[in-house]
């Protein structure tokens, strides 16, 4: 199953992150790749709004930490790869603890390391021809992955 969404805006980009946010369950991982500014920190203050992270809460892409974490309905699990040498790294980072805990787990920049073979939604976002805009692709790895990407599909159906 897969989803292809055009957004014209960083709004509009941020508003794909909240319905997201909005039909995500305990244990949902999220991975987002595209280059760099191509929107992946907007979907992501997205993800964490729907989430209910409060709007005076800064969400930041973790670069240089690896890990931001966010309370809120669910935890957020915020993680970068860009900056990480090596997927044996993760364990320092408690990644596989974020992953199987009881939040949802936000991975920028998966495609890294391949060998994870990591299931969730799979976000590909790409720039458009003009300067806002973005096309959005998202895809299932697991049966978790479609459940939580056909929540979000039928949100849109029944709010357009």
């Amino acid at each position: 199953m897969s989803l292809t969404c055009l957004s014209q805006s960083e709004e509009q980009t941020e508003a794909l992150g909240r319905r997201f946010g909005r039909c995500a369950r305990p244990g949902d991982v999220l991975l987002l790749d595209g280059e760099l500014g191509a929107g992946k920190t907007c979907f992501a203050r997205g993800l964490a709004r729907g989430l209910g992270v409060p709007d005076d809460v800064p969400v930041t892409s973790p670069s240089y930490t690896l890990l931001n974490q966010y309370s809120a309905r669910l935890p957020l699990y915020h993680f970068d790869l860009y900056r990480l040498g090596e997927a044996d790294e993760l364990g320092e980072i408690g990644f596989e603890e974020c992953l199987h805990g009881g939040g949802v787990t936000l991975v920028e920049w998966s495609g890294r390391f391949p060998e994870l073979r990591l299931e969730g939604v799979c976000v590909d976002i790409v720039p458009g021809a003009g300067a806002s805009e973005r096309q959005l692709t998202f895809s299932a790895r697991g049966e978790r992955a479609r459940a939580w990407l056909e929540r979000c599909r039928q949100q849109e159906d029944t709010t357009s």
